[in-house]
């Protein structure tokens, strides 16, 4: 039985997962009512709610401390201070429970919990707050065949979400209000298979500045930045020759995202592939899901080597050796 533990950004999670099935998967958000994250705030939220997120995660798997033969905990890629608190506890509970501890990158652990969705070999589109990657398997690592240039996607949907006074997290709100907008030219960027976001926003802002409404903004903002995310992933599609896409990462919780990539993949017979919400967002089930298949291909760190164990904060993707397949 694997725990993992979750605190890349603005959540602290924790999961419980045995024989690849989830068991428990809590959590409580850092949010805000005008702004975006405070990465020091944050940090503090996840000090002060951890021992509780834990007890609640115990409490729902139904399972006994002693029950748990590794805690699993988000390595990389984020925010340092909150990816401290989530090492240092994942730490403190190893030390208490005698277990090792396994370091998952955040960023995998969002593709390999789309097994359970049935998808075997799929492109992944991961479009998350500070990542934006389209990524495949490919000679012992995944691979990112495209990226943002610039911001991830949902950065810039908070960031626009900020100007035009919404909270954190913006996309939801800015989902809503799309439903009401109708659509106005605004800058499509993709460079053969990176895409940027900044002249976008700086364009959308002069709008709003110009008095166009938030409606048609934030309708023009999904239609235009989706649709390039959907042309890179596409692409490679193409290029890979594989036949799945996998949606990930919170952005993917949108509707209308889902929708132009399910349309995307039934004109180039393709299959298409998105986890329940739950495991879109960030959350600490697939922290615990990829962790226990790294355990069982042997990685983990024992306590005699705690010291030598820290957060890599600007891991990438495919920076990651995939031993276990």
């Amino acid at each position: 039985m694997i725990i993992g533990i979750e605190s890349t950004a603005h959540t602290f999670g924790v999961g419980v997962v045995k024989d690849g099935k989830i068991l428990a998967n809590c959590k409580d958000s850092y949010t805000t009512e005008k702004g975006g994250i405070i990465p020091m705030e944050s940090a503090k939220h996840h000090r002060e709610c951890a021992d509780r997120v834990w007890k609640d995660a115990i409490v729902r798997a139904c399972v006994s401390e002693k029950d748990i033969d590794a805690i699993a905990v988000s390595q990389a890629p984020g925010l340092a201070p909150c990816l401290l608190e989530g090492m240092k506890f994942a730490k403190k509970k190893a030390i208490e429970l005698n277990v090792p501890i396994i370091p998952v990158n955040h960023c995998v652990a969002h593709l390999e919990i789309g097994r359970l969705t049935g998808a075997s070999d799929p492109v992944l589109l991961y479009a998350s707050g500070a990542n934006t990657q389209v990524i495949a398997y490919a000679a012992g690592k995944y691979r990112v065949f495209g990226e943002t240039l610039d911001i991830g996607i949902g950065n810039f949907i908070d960031n626009f979400a900020r100007y035009i006074g919404i909270g954190f997290p913006g996309g939801p709100k800015i989902m809503e209000l799309a439903k009401s907008g109708k659509y106005i030219e605004i800058p499509y960027s993709v460079k053969g298979m990176d895409v940027l976001f900044s002249g976008l926003l700086t364009n959308l802002k002069q709008k709003y500045d110009k008095g166009v409404s938030k409606e048609d903004l934030s309708y023009s903002l999904q239609e235009t930045a989706f649709a390039m995310l959907v042309e890179a992933s596409e692409r490679a599609l193409a290029h890979t020759g594989k036949k799945e896409l996998l949606l990930g990462g919170g952005v993917a919780c949108n509707t209308r995202l889902q929708e132009m990539c399910r349309i995307m993949c039934e004109e180039r017979g393709a299959k298409f592939f998105v986890p329940e919400n739950s495991l879109l967002v960030d959350n600490a089930a697939m922290i615990a899901y990829l962790g226990e298949i790294e355990y069982n291909s042997g990685i983990k760190v024992n306590i005699k080597t705690f010291d030598e164990l820290d957060i890599n904060p600007r891991e990438r993707t495919d920076d990651v050796v995939v031993s276990w397949k």
